[in-house]
């Protein structure tokens, strides 16, 4: 005879719940720029980027399905089978929302969440999960917001998945044909020359000095005998980030714009932690476009509607010319044509009919503009349309950049690799 054994709930279950694994698997949810399939959101079916306790719980509830960490109990429960007792089942029921609230307390009292106001659970048991149900209803009025905390693991886990990506998961001492962060090349000295760090290179010194007068002590060193190990140049450098944010980013059944903030995410701890001396400032653009804050950027959501490309090069030029670093760089994530444009009196004339010459002119003038700054635009266009594809390698013919033509799943590493090239320069 077979027998199934059921595993009672425990307080400490919540408690062996790994919160940085969690956080991984719940990354999209956390991310999630106002696609939801389809055009869930987008006509108003349901809210955008539903941030709500609620939404929290449910998403947690997946994740730990997904993962099997729930008991057969419980499964059952869920699935509407129940176990025949309607006194047990509605003990598991009550078990599992505790259990969900305590994890979501656990991921607030280390940080990784912050809420405007304690959630609050209704006396008694009234239909937890259910439709309706009074501890569905309090959810709702809760929302939660991300810590620094949670977006900075959130930027580290993205990195550490482009590296692994890419065939470098981990830093090591072994030679590779790679450039990375806190490796210094080796090369030959050179004399030393007024103006240069005196890294001095004391056998090569020492080799001149003996070469003039010969082996003995004292040893008489002239200028000219100076030698100075050279290096690899690590210059700083200043970057934008230009997200294209207008409605085309999440239509046609796909998500483009969370990739993007997680490939924004990945480059703010990359720069925070290995290239500190360096900046990067985001810019959305859609109708107009604006600068957000870094830790604004987990939260920010798709629309208005149009590509106002021209006016989103004119406020990252004015960003990078405030900028004193040896490098300056926008990195434009598209998928769109420039379909806006904002006239001088304010106004935002807008055409979605194909390239419209008008909007197609500012926009090139604008790319000029950043050329003559010394500016370097680089496109990562996440479309292949024949007019869209003739328009990236016009910008990047006119600023000298470079034009990648890729998707959601190679974007980041497009991304990465190119920013580790430039971050490296052999001084002659």
């Amino acid at each position: 005879m077979r027998y199934t054994t059921y595993t009672r709930y425990t307080p400490e279950m919540a408690d062996e719940i790994n919160l940085q694994g969690l956080l991984d698997q719940l990354g999209d949810f956390l991310l999630q720029s106002g696609f939801a399939g389809g055009n869930q959101g987008f006509w108003g079916d349901e809210p955008e980027g539903d941030r709500s306790m609620d939404a929290l719980r449910q998403a947690i509830l997946d994740a730990l399905m997904q993962s099997g960490q729930l008991t057969p109990e419980m499964l059952q429960v869920l699935r509407g089978d129940g176990t025949g007792d309607p006194e047990r089942d509605a003990e598991v029921e009550k078990q599992l929302a505790e259990m969900l609230d305590r994890i979501v307390q656990r991921l607030i009292e280390e940080g990784y969440l912050n809420v405007a106001q304690a959630p609050e659970m209704p006396a008694g048991h009234q239909q937890v999960l259910g439709p309706g149900g009074q501890a569905q209803a309090a959810a709702r009025d809760v929302q939660f917001n991300l810590t620094d905390k949670s977006i900075d693991f959130l930027g580290y886990k993205t990195l550490k998945g482009l590296l692994g990506s890419i065939g470098k998961s981990s830093f090591g001492a072994h030679d590779t044909p790679y450039l990375a962060t806190g490796v210094e090349a080796e090369s030959s000295s050179k004399p030393y020359e007024f103006g240069d760090v005196l890294n001095l290179d004391v056998p090569a010194t020492l080799g001149n000095a003996i070469a003039r007068e010969g082996i003995g002590v004292p040893l008489n060193l002239e200028y000219g005998d100076l030698m100075v190990s050279q290096a690899e140049y690590r210059s700083s450098a200043a970057t934008v980030l230009m997200l294209d944010c207008s409605h085309s980013m999440i239509l046609y059944g796909e998500d483009r714009f969370t990739p993007a903030k997680k490939v924004a995410l990945a480059l703010t701890h990359l720069i925070r932690t290995q290239f500190p001396g360096d900046s990067l400032r985001v810019v959305l653009f859609h109708d107009s476009a604006e600068e957000i804050p870094l830790r604004a950027l987990a939260a920010a959501q798709v629309g208005p509607y149009h590509t106002n490309t021209a006016e989103g090069l004119k406020l990252a030029r004015r960003i990078l010319l405030a900028q004193k670093k040896d490098m300056r760089q926008i990195v434009m994530i598209t998928d769109g044509k420039p379909s806006a444009l904002t006239m001088p009196d304010g106004r935002v004339y807008v055409n979605s009919m194909g390239l419209d010459p008008t909007i197609l002119q500012a926009t090139y003038r604008e790319v000029m503009e950043c050329r003559r700054a010394g500016i370097m635009i680089n496109t990562f266009m996440l479309a292949r349309d024949r007019s869209l594809v003739d328009f990236v390698k016009q910008v990047a013919a006119i600023c000298r950049g470079k034009a990648y033509f890729t998707n959601t799943m190679t974007l980041g590493q497009f991304i990465l690799m190119d920013f580790m090239k430039r971050k490296t320069r052999r001084v002659s």
